[in-house]
């Protein structure tokens, strides 16, 4: 997402130095690896610090960020959520067939065009980007670790009552009851996936 915040702190650097001291002998010439977790929990820090360190070792990668690929605009999305009802909130949201799509174009090397979301303004934005030279594919979001092509997943453990500071006050998207509701929604969702 374009314009999206992240604080990098020493936990998340420890975590994926973990994570790639563990994958780095896997990765052949094209690795996916998915990361999943509860809202605020550090997804995106996480895919960013694992970047890095690829990085460091040589290794190009590209984060792909889920939030990017819903089938309703950001500023569309909360009333057809009212409209569809809070059972419509969950991995269904997401244009899977476009996410297929970019992995494939990840796999060949290709290049490819993917929506990104503007924060600052709401609108989806077209991202044209090459996977050539592209060893590693970091795909994050609540529902990433759903992925088949995943040849690593991580799901990260923090639990909704520990995410809720980073749910109620670092969003994107105002606190009001029905917001509440789909974290409620989301958090279901996503510990069924753990």
């Amino acid at each position: 997402m374009l314009n999206d915040r992240i604080t990098v702190n020493k936990k998340h650097i420890d975590a994926a130095n973990v994570v790639v001291d563990d994958i780095l002998p896997e990765i052949g010439q094209k690795y996916i690896m998915a990361i999943g977790g509860e809202v605020g929990s550090g997804k995106s820090t996480l895919a960013y610090t694992i970047a890095m360190r690829l990085r460091k070792e040589g290794v190009k990668s590209k984060i792909i960020d889920l939030d990017d690929f819903y089938k309703v605009p950001p500023h569309e999305r909360k009333q057809w959520r009212r409209d569809h009802g809070i059972e419509s909130v969950g991995p269904d949201e997401y244009d899977w067939d476009s996410i297929n799509t970019l992995i494939g174009d990840f796999r060949q090397g290709r290049k490819s065009t993917m929506p990104c979301v503007d924060l600052i303004t709401s609108e989806v934005d077209q991202l044209r980007t090459s996977f050539k030279g592209i060893r590693v594919l970091i795909i994050n979001g609540l529902y990433a670790t759903k992925l088949n092509q995943a040849d690593f997943r991580v799901f990260i453990e923090l639990t909704y009552t520990e995410t809720k500071e980073a749910q109620l006050f670092g969003q994107k998207e105002e606190m009001t009851g029905f917001r509440k509701q789909i974290l409620e929604r989301e958090h279901k969702m996503v510990q069924a996936l753990k």
